[in-house]
């Protein structure tokens, strides 16, 4: 059992450890577009039509990817109040417990996301001309990403505490 839970948190640190360099590979394309935008619009006086709309695009992607890489590592704005009263044991029941809502909230979110995802396929960008679904699909992929990052939660409490990192 703890080798299967012990693989499961390995593969999903994994794949947090290639999210990581893809938010940083978003994070230098947006650095790079807005400069650029600034650059032309002030330096040049004409500003690029796609910046903009590429940098948002890459927001938003940012935005979903960092807070289910933000929820693995435990990132995230938390209340550590009611830990701190609890033992050992109840600490561990309360993070599962938590990590079981969000894997709950994840899969609405995943549900739902794919929906809107694929109601707003047939519209384009205004600028990029690409599909909107690009946009939208930054809401399932964080969904999916914060689900397995709640298995991975799971799997680490379950873990003995000498086991874990």
């Amino acid at each position: 059992m703890q080798t299967v839970l012990t693989a499961v948190v390995r593969g999903v640190d994994g794949l947090n450890w290639v999210i990581g360099w893809l938010m940083a590979a978003l994070m230098a394309v947006m650095t790079v577009l807005i400069s650029w935008q600034v650059f032309a619009r002030y330096v040049m006086g004409n500003s690029l039509a796609f910046s903009e709309e590429v940098a948002r695009f890459s927001t938003v992607w940012l935005t979903m990817l960092g807070a289910a890489y933000a929820y693995r590592y435990g990132a995230l704005i938390a209340v550590e109040l009611l830990p701190g009263l609890l033992g050992r044991r109840m600490q561990t029941a309360l993070k599962i417990t938590v990590a079981l809502a969000s894997a709950l909230f994840a899969l609405i979110l995943l549900h739902e996301g794919l929906a809107i995802t694929q109601r707003v396929m047939p519209q384009t960008a205004p600028s990029t001309r690409v599909s909107m679904a690009w946009l939208y699909a930054a809401m399932p992929a964080g969904a999916a990403m914060i689900l397995l990052n709640a298995v991975a939660v799971i799997a680490d409490s379950l873990r003995p505490a000498e086991v874990r990192p």
